[in-house]
């Protein structure tokens, strides 16, 4: 494999300065790791130095509310990765004695920690020598084999991670000199992620560039090859901002649902040929047992999740009967508006609370 040496050296020469990179420790990479689950790294940045800060070590993580966790996670997304974090925190501490298995078949165990993830770790924190696989690997290789199926689809994979596999057990033979399994990892995934870009990489700054077939046959803009995708569904959301005694209703999400372990308004989406008043009335009868008078409109936002996206329009409501019960939830809180920031919300839901905090209420209630 006569590109590791090439590609160890552009890393050398290029790689990011990253804090999980900079004292390497299996807490920290396995925290950095679960983050940028699909996200980017400028926006894990803040997230990972705030759990850092808050919780320095997988003991701290381990002894923290579940609330807190989620808190400090409010706005980094797929939030079931934090509730994850949170319980692998926990059998690290009750089952492992507070150490983390150093194989990927062992940090595959824990909760949340699939392939991608247990290879990174056991790579990177323990130096052992297996590939990791994520769409940045993906991307590269299907370019440098020019391969010409589905990159996601498992053939595609179990080649790229054969060679890779090949790579770094070759390049670690007796006479061509070590590389570290975590540092070569490390210099693939920032390769795609520099330089081997989705759109328009800078084939004359890469590495790879002299033995890469796509650049060889013309086709690099062509691949990979990946399934057209179907449509975003979209709907339309209607919750309500339901006032008693200056305090509002919200509703803790189950917590093995989407989101599960947050706050939110109750409501739900809009059916066919129904009115968004209409809809958060009967929502939030279902949800909660109360019988709302609708009134005006307090915030529209857009939302998007990784599968759809939403517009949410929340609506001032009194009650006019009922008691609330948690027929669709968890639980049933009335809180004090000024609070809210301090509750772990969804990221559509706290933009309504900030316009909500915003405006003139209660004024705003309906009369």
């Amino acid at each position: 494999m006569d590109f590791v040496p090439r590609l160890l050296a552009w890393y050398a020469e290029n790689g990011r300065s990253l804090p999980w990179r900079e004292a390497v420790s299996p807490y920290e990479t396995w925290l950095s790791e679960v983050m940028l689950q699909q996200t980017r790294v400028e926006t894990v940045l803040p997230y990972f130095e705030r759990f850092r800060q808050r919780f320095p070590t997988v003991e701290a993580l381990a002894a923290a509310d579940l609330q807190e966790v989620l808190k400090l996670w409010a706005g980094l997304g797929y939030y079931s990765r934090a509730r994850s974090l949170h319980a692998a925190a926990r059998r690290v501490i009750e089952v492992h004695a507070g150490r983390f298995p150093e194989t990927a078949e062992g940090l595959a165990s824990l909760p949340g920690v699939g392939p991608y993830t247990a290879a990174a770790i056991a790579s990177m924190a323990f130096g052992e020598a297996v590939p990791v696989i994520d769409g940045n690997v993906l991307r590269v290789f299907a370019r440098f084999l020019a391969l010409r199926d589905d990159v996601r689809s498992p053939a595609v994979r179990r080649a790229i991670q054969r060679l890779l596999a090949a790579a770094i057990l070759e390049a670690a033979e007796p006479g061509r000199g070590p590389v570290d399994p975590g540092t070569f990892n490390n210099a693939v995934m920032e390769l795609g992620a520099l330089v081997c870009t989705p759109r328009s990489p800078a084939c004359p700054a890469c590495p790879l560039v002299a033995d890469c077939a796509a650049v060889a046959e013309g086709r690099v803009d062509q691949l990979p090859v990946k399934a057209p995708k179907a449509a975003t569904p979209h709907y339309d959301v209607a919750v309500g901002v339901v006032w008693r005694d200056g305090r509002i209703l919200i509703a803790r999400r189950p917590v093995t649902a989407m989101l599960g372990g947050l706050w939110e308004l109750p409501g739900g989406k809009r059916r066919p040929g129904e009115s968004l008043e209409a809809a958060c009335h009967r929502e939030i009868l279902e949800e909660t047992g109360l019988d709302v008078e609708v009134g005006p409109p307090c915030a529209t936002v857009k939302h998007a999740y990784s599968h759809f996206r939403i517009t949410l329009t929340a609506f001032h409501c009194r009650i006019r009967g009922g008691e609330a019960r948690p027929l669709a939830s968890d639980e049933l809180r009335y809180v004090n508006p000024a609070l809210l920031r301090d509750v772990p919300l969804p990221r559509a839901t706290e933009k309504v609370v900030e316009t909500l905090l915003a405006s003139r209420y209660p004024e705003d209630l309906p009369r």
